[in-house]
């Protein structure tokens, strides 16, 4: 059987597509999880046959599968292989491209003292979206993009179509307002394929606390990214910019920001 590619949105209980279903149910058998009889139709037994491959198997990093019966794209790629779901690298669009160009070279920039929300690159990032650094510690992940954005236009001689502000859950509500496409997290897990280099990436950890990043690149269900305000671990409260590898999709429960084309 040819490897099957991820057909961009979640297969779960009751799915008809019987092509698809056919060859869930087939490469759920050929890896130790049947019996199972090939009905084409995504039943409770198949969904219970997946549960028995997600406790089974983890993702290609070594992390578990969520356990829930449905196939995703991390679960489809355990199934068939690397070679069976999207990836992404770099941008056709020149602002995006610009960004990530101005981002990457940001790498390794650290807080001075680490731990003070200061420094001297630092308070620069801050001092774009109108903020004074001396006048108290703000977090600066969302400073950090928007710093990005402001030397990529400069260089391309052009307006500045990102929303100025420090605040990641402000930048999300303002794109929504003015109309700024937004991908949603159900889409972005449905179809991982969807996101793209360039994008913004909103995470919303309640309480108004929030934290933000550039997408470089999209390997299946997992992102490269380049985040300001952060440790090697993710952290939302790091030292500095770093870039990080191994993000998943299904992580980023706000969405992602696209100014692409504009």
């Amino acid at each position: 059987m040819s490897t099957p590619s991820f057909p961009g949105r979640i297969i779960q209980l009751g799915d008809r597509d019987q092509s698809i279903v056919a060859a869930i149910q087939q490469r759920l058998v050929e890896r130790g999880c049947g019996p199972l009889e090939q009905t084409n139709v995504f039943d409770a037994r198949t969904r219970a046959a997946v549960r028995l491959f997600q406790a089974r198997f983890p993702d290609r990093s070594g992390a578990p599968l969520v356990v829930d019966g449905k196939v995703g794209l991390l679960t489809w790629e355990s199934l068939f292989g690397e070679g069976a779901v999207p990836s992404a690298q770099g941008t056709s669009d020149a602002l995006l491209a610009k960004m990530l160009g101005i981002a990457a070279g940001e790498i390794g920039v650290l807080e001075d003292p680490p731990g003070s929300n200061r420094g001297p690159r630092v308070d620069e990032y801050l001092r774009v979206t109108g903020l004074n650094a001396a006048a108290g510690s703000f977090p600066w992940c969302a400073a950090f993009v928007f710093w990005c954005s402001e030397q990529a236009v400069g260089a391309l001689g052009r307006d500045n179509p990102v929303i100025r502000t420090a605040g990641v859950l402000t930048h999300w509500q303002k794109a929504g307002q003015a109309g700024i496409r937004r991908l949603v997290s159900a889409d972005a897990t449905a179809d991982p394929a969807s996101v793209r280099p360039g994008m913004i990436f909103i995470m919303d950890f309640g309480g108004g606390a929030g934290h933000t990043g550039l997408v470089e690149s999209v390997d299946g269900g997992r992102l490269v990214t380049i985040e300001g305000n952060t440790n090697d671990d993710g952290s939302r409260d790091g030292v500095g910019v770093f870039r990080r590898v191994g993000r998943k999709v299904l992580s980023i429960n706000r969405g992602f920001i696209d100014y692409g084309g504009r």
